[in-house]
């Protein structure tokens, strides 16, 4: 798949690692230079926002939480992100009470849906500190990490490929009216990283009928 992110932090290299023999990728945002300097990594394409949302078949929001609907007008707006597969990995999670900043009862993903009206959302990969992504073996107590992930239906195959691609276990939760409560559960992690965990630190579900690999 064309892969690209709109942003360059920590979360965009550590699922490029998992991703780039696999996949296509790009990196755009505000600042190209910087887009440029995590491509090289990869050998990958940059440029801006906007060159990033055009390219992508998925295009994975990897801008701060609260700058995601900055990212999406730089990236062109709705318009840009029509027929898109859009990945949302972010917690609109307050650091100072570990609770949503997100006062209407609905999810960060929601809230991009409702402002991509063409586009086709998932929410997946915000359960997890970066290094967490970026690890080569994906196992926990012999067992593959599960990473639970909402998707509209046109979302969804390609979310759970991605979820594969790095070597752990896609647990489809249902549609994004759940993301809400993977928000909450991120909650809970970030909680326990400032608090002096490792960042290392996952859920993980545990299918009792499913042996050690």
């Amino acid at each position: 798949m064309r892969v690209s992110f709109v942003g360059y932090g920590s979360m965009a290299d550590a699922l490029a690692t998992k991703w780039s023999d696999q996949h296509e990728l790009f990196f755009g945002g505000r600042a190209p230079e910087k887009a440029a300097a995590l491509a090289a990594k990869f050998s990958a394409h940059s440029g801006s926002a906007a060159d990033a949302t055009a390219f992508g078949e998925v295009v994975v929001l990897a801008a701060h939480n609260t700058a995601v609907f900055d990212a999406i007008d730089l990236a062109g707006g709705a318009s840009a992100f029509a027929g898109k597969i859009v990945l949302d990995i972010n917690n609109p999670i307050s650091v100072d009470t570990f609770l949503t900043t997100r006062t209407d009862g609905r999810s960060l993903t929601q809230a991009i849906a409702e402002a991509l009206p063409g586009a086709h959302l998932a929410k997946a990969f915000n359960m997890a500190q970066a290094k967490v992504w970026s690890r080569k073996d994906m196992t926990w107590d012999g067992r593959k990490l599960v990473v639970p992930f909402t998707a509209d239906e046109a979302a969804a195959t390609a979310t759970q490929t991605l979820i594969e691609d790095i070597g752990a276990e896609a647990l489809n939760i249902g549609g994004n009216a759940h993301a809400y409560q993977l928000e909450a559960a991120g909650a809970l992690i970030i909680k326990q990283l400032f608090s002096g965990a490792d960042p290392l630190t996952v859920l993980n579900l545990i299918n009792p009928a499913t042996k050690p690999i």
